[in-house]
């Protein structure tokens, strides 16, 4: 068998070997100069004013939520199609969990079933206090639409752009906030840019960027104007809230800031990738992805629909066949409300038809910048054929 073509790979060059290895031959390894570099690269790169680098996009999306007060009581919207993530950080919280369906042809979350949820959430009395819309694949939701019903029905928004580093949103790099409080990153080794493992929170707002970045170092602050009292001495800290150890290492920084660099680049080689497998695909029996002509997705993934009325059978089979050729598909995702641990709470199957039906019928497609032609040929071919036969 030739050699297996993975679904997503990270892509490390020499000058990301070297950013690491001065790092390891410099005087920190961590809490040092270079996780406010990469911070900075990230906030200017998104015309955002505060960035807080964490240790995974996890992190990232528990700190945001607790920054807007999340807590019992509080309920959490976020869409079923994406990783449990996006729905967990509510319940490390200890907040109410639902979801919105998505829309059949984004797959991200539909604007119309949130305006309807809202509406029926506001008549008997449990509006969220917090919706979090997810870029799937890198493709930007309707954020000006949801900004419109957080206005209007008075929720914050945290942006889960795990996937949508580099991408923009009519014009608007995706990270900016303009249309949410917050805005979380993930530097994950199949992501867009890669810090070996690692998160951000991006915001507007300086009040939420203290609170996360206090949060973030067991709620340890430095600050005499933080402090209940005066310092006891140069050596004195104080721990004023219950916080985490969710740091960002040097190490792991580095790499991330060298892979900045190359962000636009990976988004243009990801999104030329895309136009050829369109092109490859206009005559075969499957739905291709839509990438709004408005926007700039970042291309995270590349899922196309394989529908049939045997309930995902031909989907299955063809994630078979192309498996044994030694293509690393994927399936991104299984709806959140359908695992076990959200059934437990009340959730299931049939409760967000949308997304199920995308769960049925999706297959991601490798796609990684340094995908070659003849690489992406091959698969190009064996989806062919498995569809053939």
């Amino acid at each position: 068998m030739r050699d297996p073509i993975p679904y997503g790979r990270h892509d490390i060059d020499e000058h990301d070997v070297a950013a690491v290895v001065e790092i390891l031959r410099s005087d920190f390894l961590t809490q040092g100069p270079t996780v406010p570099a990469f911070e900075a690269a990230v906030a200017h790169y998104c015309g955002v004013d505060h960035a807080v680098a964490v240790n995974s996009a996890t992190s990232a999306l528990h700190l945001a939520c607790l920054a807007l007060g999340v807590g019992p009581g509080d309920r959490v919207w976020t869409a079923p199609n994406t990783f449990v993530a996006s729905a967990n950080c509510a319940l490390y919280c200890g907040a109410d969990v639902d979801f919105v369906d998505i829309d059949p042809h984004s797959c991200n979350m539909s604007v119309a079933c949130l305006g309807e949820k809202l509406e029926q959430a506001r008549r008997a009395g449990g509006l969220p206090k917090v919706v979090i819309p997810v870029h799937f694949s890198g493709e930007p939701c309707d954020m000006q639409a949801i900004a419109a019903l957080a206005a209007e029905y008075g929720f914050a928004v945290i942006e889960d752009a795990s996937h949508a580093i580099g991408a923009r949103y009519r014009g608007d790099t995706v990270g900016n906030c303009r249309y949410s409080d917050v805005t979380v990153f993930s530097f994950h080794p199949v992501k867009i840019v890669t810090s070996g493992e690692g998160g951000m929170a991006l915001t507007r707002r300086r009040d939420l960027a203290e609170r996360m970045e206090l949060l973030r170092s067991h709620g340890i602050t430095r600050d005499p104007q933080r402090m209940t009292h005066a310092p006891d001495g140069p050596w004195y800290y104080q721990q004023i809230a219950l916080g985490f150890n969710y740091r960002m290492t040097d190490i792991h920084a580095a790499l991330g800031l060298s892979q900045m660099r190359r962000l636009d680049e990976f988004v243009s080689r990801r999104n030329a990738l895309a136009d050829r497998y369109d092109a490859a695909f206009g005559k075969l029996p499957l739905r291709v992805p839509r990438r709004d002509a408005g926007n700039r997705s970042s291309v995270h993934l590349y899922v196309v629909r394989i529908e049939s009325s045997d309930g995902g059978g031909l989907r299955d089979r063809v994630f078979g066949a192309m498996r044994h050729e030694g293509i690393g598909v994927a399936l991104h995702y299984i709806p959140v409300h359908t695992q076990p641990y959200f059934q437990a709470m009340g959730f299931a199957e049939g409760m967000f038809p949308e997304a199920e039906r995308h769960y049925r019928s999706a297959l991601s497609l490798p796609l990684f910048p340094s995908l070659d032609v003849a690489g992406q040929d091959r698969v190009i071919g064996a989806l062919a054929a498995a569809l053939a036969s």
